[in-house]
């Protein structure tokens, strides 16, 4: 067996990775922070983060028929190549002399948005598709230490950067970091691997993901639970920077350094999960990063501190990189790579349509009665989540039991 660490081709993608992630981490780190210090910036923020996510709710069923559909490194190079065109326009208009408003900060994150709407699950199927099963636990703990390692620069660099460099500035290193992107994936050996064509309607692609999935149910509750906790950091980003505005009354910088400890209890959970899951069963170790995740949410509401904040940075990081490690490998293992696009478009589509509901419930409520009641919201949340992670496994360990008797019987 060929060792993961001796292909050239994981070290293309560790470099447009980590390239593309610092440049547009950086940016979206700094467009929600200015958005949020104009007038009225943090109810504009909450439609706005409610408009992406329709955005994305619309587009995610006809990305994962994409993905299973055509080249996933055509959709890459072709994703990279969106960022360079919009990112060099803004940067062009800084450049001219003119200032910038909220709509080129609305346009650039809907921008961000779709970037990583098209990214990430065609990275994750096309990582599924070149490398070999049995390196699947090491490879998806080494992207998420690189993809966070890439958090923890990011924020430190947002940290130095986002009150003291222009926007413009800002923009012509994500532009650059997206043509390094862009050569490197161009480097990348891949053929896309022929299948026997049927002749299938695009209707019934389209819903593969929900047929595939409906004769598997209890699988599909588990993974939409486990889902919960991306959908926790994607209401906290949203959350978070009011909170440390209103709550904390602290500056930029703190937002910044939370991101950055964030990345580094993420780079923990990247070490720690794979050689974990050598030693007990995958959805054990889901529950157990899933729980950890939910207390620290639950802290940090119960007890407002800066410094509480940068420590539980690091534990929301474990539980929730450290979930999306495992289930990430329990999907590989699970499902089919000819329907990984429209099964994991289908857990995207499902968590999109959460986030839409939760948003346009947080941003009225943040603008009537603060940014607490939502967090306390999204905690009960969690931890019905987890109640049903929970009564997955104990499921499972019973079914695991009774076949077990059987057999000595």
């Amino acid at each position: 067996m060929p060792s993961l660490y001796k292909d050239s081709r994981l070290y293309f993608i560790l470099g447009a990775n980590s390239l593309s992630a610092i440049g547009s981490g950086i940016v979206m780190i700094t467009i929600p922070w200015l958005l949020i210090k104009e007038s009225g910036g943090e109810t504009t923020f909450g439609y706005v983060s409610i408009i992406s996510t329709l955005i994305m709710f619309l587009l995610t069923p006809f990305i994962g028929q994409s993905i299973d559909r055509f080249s996933r490194k055509s959709l890459l190079l072709c994703n990279e190549g969106i960022g360079i065109v919009v990112i060099g326009m803004m940067a062009i208009w800084g450049f001219t002399g003119q200032p910038y408003h909220s709509i080129h900060y609305i346009l650039i994150y809907i921008a961000g948005s779709f970037y990583y709407l098209l990214f990430y699950p065609t990275i994750f199927a096309f990582n599924q598709e070149i490398f070999q099963a049995e390196h699947y636990k090491s490879l998806s703990g080494t992207m998420e230490i690189q993809g966070q390692l890439t958090q923890v620069i990011s924020g430190a660099a947002a940290s130095f950067l986002i009150e003291i460099i222009s926007l413009k500035w800002i923009l012509l290193v994500d532009m650059l970091t997206f043509i390094g992107a862009f050569v490197l994936f161009l480097c990348i050996p891949y053929v896309k691997k022929k299948e026997v064509k049927k002749k299938v309607t695009f209707k019934k692609q389209l819903f593969e993901g929900i047929h595939f999935m409906q004769k598997r149910p209890k699988l599909f509750w588990f993974l939409l639970a486990t889902y919960m906790p991306f959908i926790g950091v994607m209401m906290a980003n949203y959350l978070i920077p009011v909170y440390i505005s209103d709550i904390l009354k602290a500056s930029a910088s703190v937002y910044a350094i939370e991101g950055m400890m964030y990345g580094v209890g993420a780079v923990l959970a990247g070490i720690s999960i794979p050689i974990m899951m050598k030693y007990i069963k995958i959805e054990i170790s889901i529950v157990m990063t899933m729980f950890l995740y939910v207390i620290s949410i639950t802290a940090m509401i119960i007890e407002p501190s800066v410094m509480l904040l940068y420590g539980l940075a690091i534990f929301h990081a474990i539980g929730n990189a450290g979930t999306r490690v495992a289930r990430n490998v329990l999907m590989m293992e699970e499902i089919p790579n000819e329907v990984m696009g429209r099964v994991d478009s289908l857990f995207r589509l499902t968590g999109t349509g959460i986030r839409i509901v939760l948003l346009m419930l947080f941003t009225a409520g943040v603008s009537k009665t603060g940014v607490m009641l939502p967090f306390y919201v999204l905690s009960c949340i969690l931890i019905v989540s987890l109640g049903i992670a929970i009564y997955y496994v104990l499921s499972q360990r019973k079914v695991g039991t009774n076949v077990s008797n059987k057999s000595i019987v």
